[in-house]
């Protein structure tokens, strides 16, 4: 067969996608599988050398999951090939897929703006494509911007970093109940956990401090991946008018690893997530949002970094006594560029992730927490207990005011995060 030159780039982008697909296993309640079925790592035969994406099993399979359908993709920057080409840019060239809207979610589709922000709607230049605005809306507006856009299927491909409070699982939750009410399909294209999957961590939400920091009842470091947190919000929270969902799994990855293991391109997903040692401290030291300290935001390293004007070495000196497993805190001065403290000399802690299989990030945010109001006395809050819609509740909140330590803040939630884990267990794909 004789393929033309937008064929041939369409599958160029798919460079090293092919390798054995596995057998069909488990599917989530209303899921219609996916390439390969739901498989976990590796599937029949195993993938080698490197973790293989959702997205590559598709091309590997010729976009048969997408045939005969008008295609719209919510995706950002880090939706790229194994060799660094966006996914928008190979799908446009390939006759065999019709891809004709791109939907951006917060940051916006090429990843410009600052938190809390989005692009607006807009034309793509490179393909032409019109490009909508996801930021902000959701039930039967999103709904209506996908019946406006003219598509069949909503497919997603955004890379996560593993935190409740990451908003793009929310987009995600946003876009499956909104194709719903437009009657169109979802197909959810896997990515890794950057921070592993073995375990959840942290307190989980209570619906009354629901927000699009977390919309629904799961644990702050939740452990999964972007499929297996779709079949889970298909199989838990939509069940009265759930998606007709199609979940793409990843070859080759195991619950233990980390980014760095994967092999593949690591893209920011988000202004102030510039690298993958980053993902691991933010369920942890994005806590700080909801203080008056810096989280590190207009620096090169954020959320490595937490300090404010006033800080000193007593603050690492206290964190190190607690002896959290897997970290060191030491002493660092900083001046943010913008947003909190801007332009003026912090104090505060680095850390240093010297064990990443030991390290609980959410564990070690709350060591700060306390230990920054031990130390310093202009610790405080902010004034709209942000704090809470972080944490899911007022509870870390109420508990660190009261002088709590740290083994019994973490005890406090032990009870709903084992029944979040077994609720978790029935949605996982990857051993």
């Amino acid at each position: 067969m004789t393929l033309s030159r937008r064929g041939v780039l369409g599958l160029a982008g798919a460079i090293g996608s092919a390798g054995a697909l596995g057998a069909a296993g488990r599917t989530a309640p209303t899921e219609t599988p996916g390439v390969g079925g739901t498989t976990g790592a590796g599937g029949a035969g195993g993938a080698t050398g490197r973790v293989r994406t959702g997205f590559e099993r598709l091309a590997a399979d010729g976009y048969a999951a997408l045939a005969g359908e008008k295609i719209g993709v919510v995706t950002n920057p880090t939706g790229i090939t194994a060799d660094a080409r966006h996914l928008v840019d190979v799908l446009h060239a390939d006759e065999r897929v019709d891809l004709v809207a791109v939907f951006g979610p917060e940051h916006g589709f090429r990843g410009t703006a600052q938190a809390g922000g989005s692009e607006g709607a807009s034309r793509d230049p490179a393909t032409g494509l019109p490009v909508y605005d996801t930021y902000g809306r959701s039930g039967q507006q999103l709904a209506d911007v996908f019946t406006a856009a003219g598509i069949d299927t909503v497919v997603f491909d955004i890379q996560d970093v593993g935190a409740r409070f990451y908003t793009y699982i929310w987009t995600l939750y946003d876009c499956m109940r909104a194709a719903a009410l437009a009657g169109k399909a979802m197909v959810v294209l896997d990515r890794p956990n950057p921070v592993g999957g073995r375990r959840a961590a942290g307190p989980v939400l209570e619906r009354p401090y629901a927000s699009f920091v977390g919309r629904e009842p799961i644990a702050l470091a939740h452990g999964m991946t972007a499929a297996e947190l779709a079949r889970l919000f298909n199989g838990e929270f939509l069940t009265e008018k759930p998606v007709r969902l199609r979940t793409v799994p990843l070859s080759g990855w195991r619950r233990e690893s980390f980014f760095g293991e994967t092999g593949l391109p690591w893209m920011p997903p988000s202004p102030n997530m510039p690298t993958p040692d980053t993902a691991l401290a933010y369920a942890g030291t994005c806590l700080f949002e909801g203080t008056n300290l810096s989280e590190g935001r207009g620096t090169t390293t954020p959320f490595e970094v937490v300090g404010a004007e006033g800080i000193d070495r007593r603050w690492a000196e206290a964190a190190n006594a607690l002896g959290l497993p897997g970290v060191w805190f030491r002493e660092a001065y900083f001046t943010p560029t913008f947003s909190k403290h801007v332009g003026k000399v912090c104090g505060g802690v680095r850390l240093v992730v010297h064990d990443r299989a030991a390290f609980d990030p959410v564990r070690a945010g709350i060591g700060l927490l306390i230990t920054a109001r031990q130390v310093w006395s202009g610790f405080g809050w902010r004034a709209d207990h942000w704090i809470d819609r972080l944490t899911g509740s007022d509870r870390v909140r109420t508990l660190v005011d009261a002088g709590a330590d740290v083994d019994e803040v973490v005890g406090d939630w032990t009870v709903g995060l084992a029944r979040f884990e077994a609720v978790r267990r029935q949605y996982l794909l990857y051993p």
